[in-house]
């Protein structure tokens, strides 16, 4: 398991050179929680918007990362009006197998090509975002308008929620 979430860290690293976007790196305890999120983030000042990554499982089969504020919650009709089938979040063993993160640490960028992104419009309203590139003890920030670079340079389709 550290291999691969060392490999997702360093495909999170090339994405950001590869687009030329700026970007901040902690490294901490794990966090895998809101909780310890939260007295991680004061520790350290963050002042980026949390942004969380829902792995999700489609009846018909499939699957699909949603990308959205921390404190959104998931809204299966917007999603199926968007895609065409009502999602469900997936099993922990099911987003392990699948993507190779760990429970409460799913990183949005480095999945396999075949797995559509749905982000959530909201994030663009956000100055900057914070997300965990793989490892649960590292946290990356970057500005929100880097995003549409970042989705830009993916392999994987693009969903765009409440556009």
């Amino acid at each position: 398991m550290a291999q691969m979430l060392d490999e997702i860290l360093q495909k999170n690293i090339s994405l950001m050179t590869q687009c030329g976007v700026s970007y901040q790196e902690w490294q901490h305890e794990p966090i895998v929680d809101f909780a310890t999120d939260d007295i991680v983030g004061k520790r350290l000042g963050w002042t980026a918007t949390p942004t969380k990554s829902l792995f999700l499982n489609f009846k018909k089969g499939g699957h699909a990362l949603l990308l959205t504020h921390r404190d959104a919650r998931l809204d299966s009709k917007k999603i199926k009006a968007l895609v065409g089938q009502r999602p469900s979040i997936a099993s922990d063993e099911e987003m392990i197998e699948s993507l190779g993160c760990v429970p409460g640490a799913v990183c949005p960028f480095g999945m396999p090509d075949h797995i559509p992104l749905i982000v959530d419009s909201v994030l663009f309203e956000f100055e900057s975002l914070m997300y965990t590139p793989g490892p649960p003890e590292y946290t990356f920030a970057f500005a929100a308008k880097d995003l549409v670079s970042l989705l830009d340079t993916l392999p994987n389709p693009v969903y765009h929620l409440n556009a």
